[in-house]
């Protein structure tokens, strides 16, 4: 017999937390949070996210052991502001028993209709700043620190529940020697002059900051028409702020300016932390912050997790100044490998943007939909 608890204690939300160390010990390719961050996301006093969402968090139970947990996710912003009639769902780990994961999907469901939404739709979490997507290809590489890995099995598990594909990703990876600098150095020579841009670089986390605000603004305005987009809040932006760009190298960071000082375009790298993560297996003390550390200044992999260009500059070339400002930072780092983060497999756009670096997909995941009409 399955038994639904809502987390409702401290004691309930670190079982929820901790549920997916139990479910993926012996998996080599899975990454640990770090157990305090992931108890600070559920956090109504830490996570202001919660101004303008709310979650309900519930554990599945059998033979007094749990064999499974899901995040119930309303945001009032996209209802709301969007009319987007979405229940959300995120977090969501089970054993391969088709009654734990029914019992959850029920759950869900049961919250949605009782808020007269018309669907659901995960895993998601509570922005686009969050992990997107259950895995259904890469089951055999390690899962990059922002996003979920889970077992194949999960899969037959939606379908089983009548849940069907409502968006496909994929993540790919490329060779830093496959770049040829050609591609991108004249061209982006031709686009600062043009539109008399500048880039910035920096060398340390305080030279960013002034800056952080208006990086968000341009993320809300670049990422505006992309589906299932929830702008991020002022408040918001402070939270980010403290929880990410502290947390990246500022060499890491690039910014184009246009004449005014206005920024146009920004991306973000982060080294790959995955491998320091699986040894901190959760915590920071006392190994771990020294795990991550040593990954930060010393990985040779990265990752591309945000790129943004405003839509007056959109198709105009301003990735080439961007690629060129990595190029130099890449190569005088010695980085190998590069991973970009879920992108949507039908957001052309993108894919154009990296296709001279040869990129190969490695892995695919999905967002599953099911109406509650």
């Amino acid at each position: 017999m399955i038994t639904i608890k809502e987390v409702s204690s401290k004691k309930d939300l670190k079982t929820f937390v901790k549920f997916p160390f139990k479910l993926y010990k012996d998996s080599k390719f899975w990454t640990p949070p770090i157990i305090n961050q992931e108890l600070k996301t559920f956090d109504k006093n830490e996570n202001p996210v919660f101004k303008d969402a709310e979650a309900r968090l519930f554990l599945a139970y059998k033979d007094n052991g749990v064999v499974g947990r899901v995040a119930a996710i309303i945001n009032w912003l996209e209802v709301k502001d969007q009319d987007q009639q979405k229940m959300r769902f995120g977090w969501f780990d089970f054993i391969d028993d088709l009654e734990v994961s029914q019992a959850l999907f029920n759950k869900v469901e049961d919250i949605g209709k009782a808020h007269n939404l018309q669907y659901t739709e995960g895993p998601v979490g509570f922005s686009n700043l969050d992990k997107v997507g259950v895995m259904t290809e890469g089951f055999d590489s390690i899962a990059p620190m922002i996003t979920w890995y889970n077992h194949p099995y999960y899969v037959k598990h939606y379908e089983a529940a009548g849940y069907k594909v409502e968006k496909a990703y994929s993540e790919s990876k490329f060779l830093f020697s496959n770049v040829n600098p050609e591609t991108f150095t004249k061209a982006q020579a031709l686009i600062k002059r043009r539109y008399q841009l500048k880039a910035l670089t920096f060398t340390k986390t305080e030279e960013v900051m002034p800056y952080t605000d208006k990086m968000f603004d341009l993320f809300n305005k670049s990422y505006a028409s992309l589906a299932s987009f929830v702008e991020i809040t002022d408040i918001q932006k402070a939270y980010f702020k403290e929880k990410f760009i502290s947390f990246v190298n500022p060499e890491y960071i690039k910014f184009v300016v246009d004449k005014d000082d206005e920024l146009i375009g920004f991306a973000i790298v982060m080294p790959a932390f995955a491998r320091a993560l699986q040894k901190a297996n959760g915590k920071l003390f006392p190994f771990g912050f020294s795990h991550i550390l040593k990954a930060k200044k010393h990985s040779k992999d990265v990752i591309f997790y945000l790129i943004g260009i405003h839509p007056d500059y959109q198709n105009k070339g301003v990735h080439a100044v961007i690629f060129n400002e990595y190029y130099k930072t890449f190569t005088e780092k010695g980085i190998i490998n590069c991973f970009r983060t879920p992108e949507l497999e039908d957001n052309i756009a993108i894919h154009q943007i990296w296709k001279h670096f040869n990129p190969v997909v490695y892995k695919r995941r999905k967002t599953y939909r099911k109406s509650l009409v």
